[in-house]
C-alpha cells in the first residue's frame, strides 16, 4: 500500500493510476468519513465538501474521473493531509 503523501501528490498531479485502496485510505486521511456502502460502491461525506462523494472501483484501481473529482475537491476546500492528522 502507496503512503498517504504519495497517493496525494499522484491525485494533484494527475500522473497514473491509483488503487482503489490507496485512494479510499487517502480520503480517510483527507477526514471524509465512510457514510454508506451499496453494493461495489462507496458514499463519503466530508464535512467542508458539503455533499456525498460517491467512489467505486474499476478492477482494483480508483476511476480517473473520480480522481479527478478529488482533487477538484482537495483545491476547493485546501485540503490537507496535515489538517486531518
Amino acid at each position: 500500500m502507496a503512503s498517504d503523501k504519495k497517493t496525494f501528490d499522484a491525485v494533484l498531479s494527475g500522473r497514473g493510476t491509483i488503487a482503489f485502496r490507496d485512494f479510499e485510505h487517502l480520503l480517510l486521511a483527507l477526514g471524509f468519513n465512510l457514510a454508506r456502502t451499496k453494493g461495489s460502491h462507496h458514499m463519503y461525506v466530508h464535512p467542508a465538501a458539503g455533499r456525498p462523494f460517491p467512489v467505486q472501483p474499476e478492477g482494483k484501481d480508483a476511476k480517473q474521473y473520480q480522481v479527478r473529482q478529488l482533487r477538484t475537491i482537495i483545491d476547493k476546500h485546501r485540503l490537507t493531509l496535515d489538517s486531518n492528522a
